[in-house]
């Protein structure tokens, strides 16, 4: 994954959050699969959001690919970019995309968000609470990529994702350690940004 770091990539990448879901509203961690991919899916004001930054996103048009997290909320997400976009590709789910996973977290409060954060800015491979580590998501969202580059080149991704997940990939595409995932500019509800900059810049 490094080897690819350091080279041009062949393909533009944006990021997008989810738009506020029923799990933002309740304060609560849902990163298990077993409850995310059928629960806590976009709120009415989440659908808002989505509508409104992707009709702001000038620079995706309907040749975009749209890869998303198979969690409810990313899958509505999605779904809306779709319709929008009126994009010529189906959506592809992936679960490498998927929230990073918070252990005996999950469920409580997203306060304890702040607990795990403030461990990886020591350790990026702790697993304190049953989490996930942070380079962990990095490693997996990474080699989505990876695989992106060796089946196209002059593509526009669009991936749908979770805040955790996005934080961390942005250290990838930014070259900086996951230890400083919380100390690039954080994603809001819905946010589309460009990870990397067009093949032909």
């Amino acid at each position: 994954m490094q080897d690819l770091q350091k080279q041009k990539l062949h393909n533009t990448y944006f990021a997008m959050r989810h738009g506020q879901s029923e799990a933002n509203v309740a304060g609560i961690i849902a990163s298990d699969p077993a409850t995310g991919c059928n629960k806590y899916g976009l709120t009415d004001i989440g659908k808002q959001q989505v509508t409104l930054s992707v009709q702001n996103a000038v620079e995706l048009k309907s040749d975009v690919r749209i890869i998303c997290s198979d969690f409810l909320r990313t899958k509505e997400t999605a779904e809306i970019a779709y319709r929008l976009l009126q994009t010529k590709h189906p959506i592809q789910y992936s679960i490498q995309l998927r929230e990073r996973f918070f252990g005996e977290l999950n469920g409580l409060s997203d306060h304890h968000y702040q607990d795990v954060w403030t461990l990886d800015k020591a350790n990026t491979n702790h697993q304190e609470y049953g989490v996930e580590s942070a380079n962990q998501v990095v490693v997996r969202a990474s080699i989505l990529i990876a695989q992106l580059e060796e089946r196209f080149t002059g593509e526009t991704f669009l991936l749908v994702a979770h805040g955790d997940v996005l934080q961390l990939l942005q250290t990838w595409f930014n070259h900086v350690p996951a230890s400083e995932h919380r100390e690039l500019p954080h994603l809001s509800t819905a946010e589309i940004r460009c990870l990397n900059s067009p093949p032909n810049k």
